[in-house]
């Protein structure tokens, strides 16, 4: 009788620990799809799963709505505000800092940089190493340019071996915008113009910052990998407050702290968020 017992006993613990193992996807609510990037250890309050999705950035220009690439560099005529009728040939532009705001008030925050190059379309592409989680979002931030705190000479070798360094004579760092072409002067002449766009200098010594951050309410919600349009409209730099005339300040702008300050002044209205697609 005490033999029965004993192996009545021991059939119990050996169901009972089968059990436990077999019961456990079911105590965490989610399946095993570690295909997929599952993380067991991130469910939210209503006990359903979390899956870590890739997020790729997509930087797009357009001129008050007209798409703007690299085909059409040297061969489309722009008019801006003012009414000086441009083109252009290279367009290059910084961009830091990029973060996702959750519906929970955290943030998805993305440590990668990205120097967009109109003419190299690798770059207008970012895929971040960082993941974001699947479920509500309410807002993206990013910052054009550099902030103090990253705006340091000599510090990103790729930046270096683009030539995208700031002078140190001019506050130092990089640049942040690089938009180059011609312009009909008044006499109907082309000219050269070089809106570049830094850290401003204000006297020898003195210098002020012009990175500008963005934040936009935006609501979205990640089920998949996503693609998200960072939009720059470049029409914008030649207007909102500043109307800008090419036949006053269109090159050796980068030691013109006016020019600088008028940039900074329109730069605000440039950037939009775009499409987001999954």
């Amino acid at each position: 009788m005490k033999k029965l017992a004993l192996l009545f006993a021991m059939a119990v613990i050996i169901i009972s620990c089968g059990n436990d193992d077999d019961a456990q996807p079911e105590v965490l609510g989610c399946t095993d799809a570690t295909s997929i990037n599952y993380n067991p250890s991130a469910t939210i309050d209503d006990g359903s799963c979390v899956y870590n999705k890739n997020i790729t950035f997509n930087f797009s220009q357009n001129w008050d709505g007209q798409s703007v690439s690299v085909a059409d560099f040297n061969n489309t005529l722009y008019t801006n505000e003012f009414g000086n009728k441009l083109n252009i040939s290279k367009l290059r532009y910084l961009i830091s800092r990029i973060s996702l705001k959750r519906a929970d008030g955290t943030t998805v925050d993305f440590e990668e940089y990205n120097l967009i190059d109109v003419e190299d379309s690798t770059t207008v592409f970012l895929a971040p190493a960082m993941m974001a989680t699947t479920g509500d979002y309410t807002g993206i931030s990013f910052i054009y340019g550099f902030n103090e705190e990253d705006n340091i000479s000599g510090e990103y070798p790729d930046l270096n071996a683009a030539n995208w360094n700031w002078p140190d004579m001019l506050g130092g760092g990089y640049h942040f915008l690089q938009m180059e072409g011609s312009y009909d002067d008044v006499n109907n002449m082309p000219q050269p113009y070089a809106y570049h766009n830094g850290t401003a200098r204000v006297s020898e010594g003195v210098f002020e910052q012009t990175y500008i951050t963005f934040n936009f309410n935006q609501n979205f919600t990640i089920t998949e990998d996503a693609n998200i349009e960072i939009k720059m409209n470049i029409a914008e730099w030649y207007k909102n407050p500043y109307t800008w005339d090419l036949n006053d300040l269109d090159t050796d702008l980068m030691m013109n702290y006016e020019a600088q300050m008028h940039m900074y002044e329109n730069g605000p209205t440039v950037f939009s968020i775009g499409s987001i697609t999954q």
